[in-house]
């Protein structure tokens, strides 16, 4: 399971919101790139990031400082927030050497983009399922769309996903555990990789998400405030896996 350090960008800043509230945000750097290298120098071999002003508008805000990020610490980049077009995903995949983009908005709004996106990039597109209460949400989590995650996640299976990044609004930035069953349902229901997200406030939420069979999990406040020591839970799944390959000898 890959663990992604989370990064969110709001005016240039590393912030996080609670429960996706703009009004209710957290500075914790100025320097979002030095955060990054931070995260690498413990030995972290991806980095999720959002651009939360683009998320809320649909129009690219913080690009030059994920360029930088994945220029600079030589991370992978999962990025999410205001991809609505295919020539912001090529210009992040191919100019900023992104590694993978998420559609979030577009997925639920415009099919037909989202269909191009994964049939050109199958392995370089992923799809955010961003729920509250059951519902998937939309416009940086501002809106509902009347769409069922389960649903909405099989829909998106159909039309070529293999990666969706699953987030309960209402656990994220709370750090008071992850939505477990509702990840679990999503994982027996699919054949995607699930990446989880929200709520993770201690290494034994790791290990709950590591349980449920996702491919992947997204540590944001956690790390920020001391709770999830992020070198210790790396070398933890450098372990396991190296402990899976050897048929546990």
């Amino acid at each position: 399971m890959i663990i992604y350090p989370a990064i969110d960008l709001l005016d240039g800043k590393c912030v996080r919101l609670r429960q996706g509230k703009y009004e209710e945000v957290t500075v914790y750097s100025e320097d979002p790139v030095d955060v990054a290298r931070g995260f690498r120098e413990q030995g972290a071999t991806w980095v999720h990031i959002v651009d939360l002003n683009a998320a809320r508008t649909g129009r690219p805000a913080n690009q030059e400082i994920i360029r930088r990020i994945a220029a600079e610490t030589g991370l992978a980049v999962q990025t999410g927030g205001g991809i609505r077009n295919m020539q912001t995903v090529y210009r992040l995949l191919s100019i900023y050497d992104v590694t993978r983009c998420v559609l979030g908005t577009s997925a639920i709004r415009d099919r037909a983009f989202t269909e191009e996106a994964l049939r050109r990039f199958p392995d370089n597109v992923a799809v955010g399922i961003d729920a509250r209460d059951g519902e998937v949400a939309a416009d940086g989590w501002t809106s509902g769309s009347g769409l069922k995650t389960v649903e909405f996640a099989k829909t998106m299976q159909e039309i070529g996903a293999k990666t969706v990044i699953f987030t309960d609004i209402t656990r994220d930035g709370m750090m008071t555990g992850p939505a477990t069953d509702q990840t679990q349902e999503l994982v027996s229901a699919t054949r995607l990789n699930v990446i989880a997200s929200g709520g993770i406030g201690s290494e034994q939420d790791i290990d709950k998400i590591r349980k449920s069979g996702c491919s992947g999990v997204i540590v944001g406040k956690a790390i920020y405030e001391g709770k999830v020591r992020l070198s210790e839970c790396l070398q933890k799944e450098s372990s396991l896996a190296s402990t899976s390959k050897t048929g546990g000898s």
